[in-house]
């Protein structure tokens, strides 16, 4: 559905300003071009907060990045970042970053905890990205999270994903632990010598911090049981023998939660030079969507649904354009297959020919069904 109008999108206007067309690739080009200078390299240029390198958002902005990539007409920066926490502050005050890769359940703690001010009105999102899921990973002895009360528990890096969420987690279910704020992969090192009694990693799986362990692991994956307490933001999940060989026995799972991860926005004024590179980030990122999906990139691309919603949030008006485009283009592509339908049956049992109220309703069941 989302590449039928590739094509169009990448040959519309973006913010009345005509895209420029781009000269033919040659393979002598040089390198660096000698005539340009400051400004024409950062006239389409921008910044993507991803997060730290051992986690899942870096691997997704550098794939964006790849695919978005078009010389002088856009190009996008992957920056490592402190993650989840740390990109939504950096796309409030940090200089050159205009998108950033966060989670679903952020905006919440700086509403809430922050108070930060018109956060609605200023960060905003483009899509809803994969699924984050929590991993808990404590030392053999302990078979449950409760078994964790009072103990040193690793939550990565201050602005990470595992900070926030993790917490979170452990606050729900009422387990206070003591909360240690160093890497995480320097945190597994410290797991089999010192008295940490677990690491919170929230990642997409399989993420490589686990899936690279070989041997007998230093910590084994805890459950943490979706419930009540994590229907906001939160959705129940497995971790498998399939995406962790080494930590779990051959079809073995272990249930959890995951989060749903954002690409976020900050909401320039519309017109302003900031604001066409978003739009023109944006158009190109639904127009592309489908190389995403493909090898070599993450195999999580598949699984995106760039229509859902994220509770809590506002989609970029720029984004909600394009799917309004879209949706468009795919009712009409229906409407004339549902049209050639209805042709071809007459005369087989039509007596009569349908009014325009009947066409109209039985193209909306059609839709319905074609919905489900």
């Amino acid at each position: 559905m989302i590449h039928q109008l590739a094509a169009f999108i990448l040959f519309a206007t973006l913010g009345g300003l005509p895209v420029q067309s781009r000269p033919a690739s040659n393979a002598t080009a040089p390198l660096v071009d000698p005539t340009g200078n400051k400004a024409d390299a950062n006239a389409w240029t921008l910044g993507l907060a991803g997060g730290l390198l051992e986690g899942s958002f870096i691997k997704y902005a550098s794939d964006i990045a790849k695919v978005l990539d078009d010389g002088d007409r856009l190009r996008v920066i992957p920056m490592v970042t402190y993650g989840a926490v740390g990109n939504v502050n950096d796309l409030l005050y940090l200089k050159g970053v205009e998108i950033a890769i966060t989670q679903s359940d952020v905006l919440e703690y700086f509403k809430t905890e922050l108070n930060t001010p018109n956060l609605d009105k200023r960060i905003q999102y483009i899509a809803p990205l994969f699924n984050a899921e929590v991993h808990v990973c404590a030392k053999p002895e302990f078979k449950t999270l409760q078994d964790l009360k009072g103990r040193k528990v690793a939550f990565n890096t201050r602005g990470s994903a595992a900070n926030l969420s993790g917490q979170i987690v452990f606050r729900r279910l009422n387990v206070p632990v003591e909360p240690i704020f160093i890497n995480n992969a320097v945190a597994l090192e410290q797991m089999k010598t010192g008295d940490l009694a677990a690491v919170v990693h929230v990642v997409a799986k399989p993420n490589d911090i686990f899936a690279a362990i070989k041997g007998e692991p230093p910590c084994r994956f805890l459950p943490v049981e979706y419930s009540d307490a994590f229907s906001d933001f939160y959705i129940p999940t497995t971790l498998t023998s399939e995406d962790y060989p080494a930590m779990l026995p051959r079809g073995g799972s272990v249930a959890t939660i995951a989060v749903p991860a954002v690409l976020a926005v900050f909401n320039w004024p519309k017109g302003g030079e900031h604001y066409r590179k978003v739009a023109r980030f944006t158009e190109n990122f639904f127009a592309k969507f489908e190389q995403l999906q493909k090898p070599p990139f993450q195999p999580k691309w598949k699984e995106i649904n760039l229509a859902g919603t994220v509770p809590g949030w506002t989609r970029h008006q720029v984004a909600e354009d394009v799917l309004a485009r879209i949706a468009s283009a795919d009712e009409a592509q229906l409407r004339s297959k549902f049209d050639s339908f209805v042709s071809s049956q007459k005369g087989a049992n039509q007596d009569r020919a349908m009014s325009a109220a009947e066409r109209e309703k039985l193209f909306r069941d059609f839709m319905q069904w074609q919905g489900r």
